[in-house]
């Protein structure tokens, strides 16, 4: 299948960033963003080269979970807007070019949710069984997997029936009952609501717990549920897309997409390919990066990896081993208040790598050279840092920081009514800020909309097949992105002293040059296919293959 065939797959070279309507700009003076600050900031996303903005959730809630404790599915928090301002930002995002994707936050409601305050009125009641019940006592002990030490087992007694109800999170977020028809109804009446809007798809969050189905239920395939999904949202929208939260091994994220059918969640985050490359950091090696992507499974062409450094919740390093785990945990968060759960960081990767320019930029180099689509998390493009005064996941979820001026430009509330506070550290807004980089040629925010600009002109980056090309330092990872469009090669310095390799492309014509997209140099292949590079401490290249005859302008 060629690329020029399948043009629409828009998320297979798209630029994702995600960001919470509440803490991106405050219009309004009462100390918490809203859709209308958004508005106002979709030319500077436009500008920074996003090609899809993710929402976090935007619901009426009662916001004991940073919203993903929903209350109303079709709704908007009143806080946040209406539903005219949604419209309004979805509208100005199209005209820049821009699709918006939203959280579908569907394996659980807030306990507020109007279903869930009729199923504990009477056992009778129609939305009893949207819920997930038993009448007998759960096993003593049983610990909370998703928030070990914050939440209490998986099952809360309903004290009026004396039944007991599931919860895979917190208490106050009872799971759905997917093995429900009527549920499922609703879980359709949304996805085609928002769609109906202009929404271009959703981040599912939780599916691995979503498709738990109940004990007992006749539902001897619940990947069917996920397949129902994929088919729904197509007929209602061909371009629009589910991409899932799955932290599972490979060969179980390969049964989410659809095995090679590829009808289930259209992109998955590679949680496992994240995590080695924080353990080929701290090591200042790649070689744990390079296994993670050489074991990826092979996919299909109308499915996608999507790649990030960070995101909204803590840095999961589940996957690694113990060893390799404390090993991340000394080079990047060696204070127990940069920790939580036992497996994560609750840090920004620009303290994590000691502010170093050179490092912090290889990384994110790093990012865009990855085979699949890069996720940005908000503040990441001028190197925000976290408040490691805020407990938990919290510490990164702080205002975004506009300006050095009070509340770093977010908000004129005053600073004790804010939604979060920001950092006070070397990472507070005078420090570190959006107009101080805006027309800086040197300051990490330029650095990033070169990047998003070079990767926006390189589809074999979102398409290319990934091979590790052979040279002779270990600290260097030099890897091929090939697609039909054409071949990329992306140099990565990951230590801290200069190197000098050399490596061959033996199946190149004779006459190729490898054309360096981040600067101007152009370097000719020997007779034999050979080239030798300079690489500086935490260095990086981009350097497309340009065959004798090649059309291309970049």
């Amino acid at each position: 299948m060629k690329i020029t065939d399948t043009s629409d797959l828009w998320w297979k070279t798209a630029v994702v960033y995600c960001l919470d309507v509440e803490t991106f700009l405050d219009t309004s003076g009462d100390g918490v963003g809203d859709l209308r600050g958004l508005a106002q900031r979709i030319d500077y996303l436009a500008q920074l080269g996003v090609t899809c903005l993710w929402l976090m959730p935007f619901y009426p809630t009662p916001d004991r979970d940073d919203g993903y404790d929903v209350s109303d599915f079709y709704g908007v928090d009143p806080r946040l807007g209406t539903h005219g301002d949604l419209v309004e930002v979805i509208r100005t995002a199209r005209d820049r070019g821009m699709r918006v994707i939203v959280d579908l936050v569907i394996n659980h409601t807030s306990d507020r949710h109007p279903w869930f305050r009729a199923a504990i009125r009477s056992v009778d009641s129609p939305y009893r069984d949207y819920y997930v019940w038993r009448d007998d006592a759960p096993p003593k002990d049983q610990k909370n997997a998703v928030f070990p030490g914050q939440a209490d087992g998986i099952w809360t007694k309903d004290e009026k029936s004396g039944q007991w109800y599931q919860h895979s999170f917190y208490e106050h977020q009872p799971d759905l009952n997917v093995a429900n028809p009527r549920v499922r109804d609703e879980i359709a009446k949304v996805i085609g609501f928002w769609l109906q809007l202009g929404i271009s798809g959703f981040r599912v969050d939780a599916v691995p717990f979503f498709l738990e189905i109940p004990a007992g239920a006749d539902i001897p395939d619940p990947h069917e549920l996920l397949r129902d999904m994929r088919r729904f949202l197509q007929r209602r929208s061909s371009e629009a897309i589910l991409l899932g939260e799955v932290n599972l091994p490979y060969d179980q994220q390969v049964e989410y997409f659809g095995g090679t059918d590829g009808d289930e969640l259209t992109m998955q985050f590679d949680f496992v390919a994240m995590q080695a490359l924080y353990l080929s950091l701290a090591r200042r090696d790649p070689a744990p990066l390079v296994e993670a992507l050489s074991s990826r499974p092979a996919l299909g062409p109308e499915v996608q990896w999507a790649n990030f450094l960070r995101n909204h919740d803590e840095l999961t390093l589940d996957k690694l081993s113990d060893a390799e785990r404390q090993e991340v945990f000394e080079a990047f968060a060696p204070d127990e208040r940069q920790r939580v759960f036992g497996r994560g960081i609750t840090r920004r990767l620009p303290p994590m790598l000691e502010g170093d320019p050179r490092r912090i930029r290889m990384a994110y180099s790093l990012l865009f050279t990855l085979p699949g689509t890069p996720v940005l998390f908000y503040g990441e493009e001028i190197g925000m840092g976290e408040n490691i005064d805020i407990a938990g996941r919290e510490s990164v979820r702080t205002p975004m920081q506009w300006s050095a001026d009070r509340n770093g430009g977010f908000s004129d509330a005053a600073p004790s009514r804010l939604v979060s506070k920001p950092p006070a550290d070397g990472y507070a807004p005078e420090h570190v800020n959006v107009a101080a980089q805006l027309e800086d040629r040197g300051s990490l925010l330029y650095f990033l909309r070169e990047l998003t600009s070079r990767y926006r002109v390189s589809p074999e980056l979102g398409w290319g097949e990934f091979a590790v090309v052979e040279q002779p330092v270990d600290a260097l990872l030099v890897h091929s992105l090939r697609a039909d469009v054409g071949r990329m090669i992306a140099v990565h310095n990951f230590a801290e002293r200069p190197a000098t390799t050399r490596f061959r492309l033996a199946d190149e014509p004779a006459g190729t040059a490898l054309v360096d997209l981040l600067e101007a140099q152009r370097i000719t292949l020997d007779d034999d296919g050979a080239v030798e590079l300079e690489v500086p401490a935490y260095g990086y290249r981009w350097l497309r293959v340009s065959r004798p005859g090649d059309g291309r302008i970049l």
